[in-house]
């Protein structure tokens, strides 16, 4: 299982160290839904739909299951978990790491918001296969990531986190390896907190 570099801790404590933290300060104000619509666009109402990095569910895993989507949420931190299986108890959450996730079932849609980009560059790549393993014909997949190939330490509640991504080049490469085309790509969308945003769809076609 890949690991962040020695001089930062795995995010994961960190998450876990911080919850109620990260809780009280992460917005809930959703601009994501623009992206979101778009992500939902071939998605039927009670489609089964894979947050991966779900932390506290909100605002996304809220809004999903608003609108009827079949929401299971996964996340490593378990306090995280806990508040969001205590806000919506008719969402499914499990502990897990996006590093070695394994769940036996696929999913209409895969969403990877503000999550991917806290894993090394080798896991992000192991982490597309592994959506893909986890996707129906036709599933949807949207994620952030950052603008360019690399890593990066940055600060939040008084220690460092760990950040990186790959180049819009590779996860190109990636993603149309696992079966995805890609159909947005916007980098640092001033509507979205100037996010790097990839919505990408399985081809139908391809034999998996």
């Amino acid at each position: 299982m890949a690991r962040p570099a020695p001089d930062c801790r795995d995010p994961v404590d960190f998450y876990i160290d911080h919850a109620a933290e990260f809780d009280a300060v992460r917005s809930c104000t959703l601009c994501e839904g623009d992206w979101l619509e778009a992500f939902l666009a071939d998605v039927p109402v009670g489609g089964a739909i894979l947050d991966a990095g779900s932390g506290s569910g909100e605002p996304i895993a809220g809004w999903l299951l608003a609108r009827g989507f079949a929401v299971t949420g996964v996340d490593a931190a378990a306090p995280l978990l806990d508040l969001a299986h205590h806000r919506y108890p008719h969402g499914r959450w499990l502990r897990a790491d996006l590093r070695d996730l394994d769940l036996g079932e696929r999913f209409a849609a895969i969403i990877a918001w503000d999550s991917l980009f806290h894993l090394s560059p080798g896991a992000q790549r192991t982490a597309i296969a592994t959506f893909a393993a986890h996707a129906l014909p036709c599933a949807s997949l949207l994620f952030n990531s950052g603008g360019a190939h690399g890593e990066a330490i940055n600060p939040m509640f008084g220690e460092p986190l760990y950040h990186a991504s790959l180049s819009p080049d590779e996860y190109r490469v990636l993603l149309a390896g696992q079966g995805f085309h890609v159909v947005r790509h916007v980098a640092q969308d001033p509507t979205c907190g100037g996010r790097d945003i990839w919505l990408a769809r399985r081809d139908p076609k391809r034999n998996f």
